[in-house]
């Protein structure tokens, strides 16, 4: 099993290249692992837990048995049903993952340093150069990992790299204040008002979130919010007015907020890590929906876009 040892590394599960929705410009996104949300509509369910997970693909395994070899503790069986693994058995060691020809087994979670990720973000500069892009730090919820988080935009910023959080904002402030003075940008989920209803669908009311939200705007921080807009879950009128008016009753400049309309892209995810009966189909918006949203917040006089 992975630990982390300093705040010099942090557990990743993924990294992507050349992002144009996650910030200005082209940008290089860093995923961390570990979530205090538990969103039904998750398209991430890799990130929630934070620790480092295996993931199986019974549609790219050929039975070739090569894990079960390989495996130190004997905790894998071919079946006819593919690769079962005995938890009880099962160390997290990855040596199954390293050696399957197929990448039927990965490994989510990897621990890597500042210093590693900096070189590859060092790869991307002509495309930040040339585009006002950056890096933004997602996940999960990447201030759950708060040390290595400010150790990685600390870098960033000596280099010059423009940064942006991606976060749902349920930290302590003393974490929030400590990422804001150390990021150029966050990317503010804002997923619910209601905090019953939020509550439901994410297992954590709204309360901090909305709390740590005004304190980002008493500081003038750069905020741009972004709803996951989900059918028959937070895509109906009431909502969108009650984000609009809490969004209006900030200090400082008017907040764009960007629609990121919920498609069904994660069952597949959930298959791999083996909890597929906790994927929740839910709906995906209307265009009347999606159109009707962008609306309403245009007659509270806030800029609304679809992505980004």
């Amino acid at each position: 099993m992975i630990m982390i040892k300093s705040v010099e590394e942090g557990l990743v599960f993924d990294i992507k290249r050349y992002a144009i929705s996650d910030g200005p410009g082209i940008r290089i996104v860093v995923f961390l692992k570990g979530c205090n949300l538990n969103c039904a509509w998750c398209h991430n369910p890799e990130g929630i837990a934070a620790g480092q997970e295996r993931m199986y693909a019974l549609s790219r395994c050929i039975g070739c048995g090569t894990c079960v070899s390989a495996c130190p503790n004997s905790a894998l069986t071919l079946t006819p049903d593919g690769i079962v693994t005995d938890t009880t058995l099962c160390e997290m060691c990855g040596t199954c993952a390293a050696v399957c020809p197929t990448k039927a087994i990965e490994m989510s979670g990897t621990l890597q340093t500042v210093e590693e990720l900096m070189a590859e973000i060092e790869k991307e500069r002509v495309f930040f150069e040339q585009s006002g892009g950056g890096v933004t730090v997602s996940g999960g919820e990447p201030m759950l990992q708060s040390d290595f988080l400010v150790r990685l935009l600390e870098a960033c910023r000596a280099c010059g790299i423009h940064t942006a959080v991606d976060t749902a904002g349920l930290v302590s402030t003393e974490t929030l204040l400590k990422v804001a003075s150390r990021t150029d940008l966050f990317l503010y989920d804002l997923k619910l008002m209601d905090s019953d209803r939020h509550r439901e669908w994410t297992g954590v009311p709204n309360g901090k979130i909305l709390e740590n939200f005004r304190t980002l705007a008493e500081m003038g921080a750069k905020v741009v919010v972004r709803i996951p807009l989900v059918g028959g879950v937070n895509d109906d009128e009431e909502n969108i007015s009650q984000t609009a008016r809490f969004l209006n009753g900030l200090p400082g400049e008017k907040i764009k907020v960007n629609l990121l309309p919920y498609h069904k892209i994660a069952q597949a995810k959930y298959a791999k890590l083996g909890r597929g009966e906790a994927f929740k189909p839910l709906e995906e918006p209307t265009q009347n929906a999606v159109k009707r949203a962008v609306d309403i917040l245009g007659e509270f006089g806030i800029e609304a876009s679809i992505g980004g």
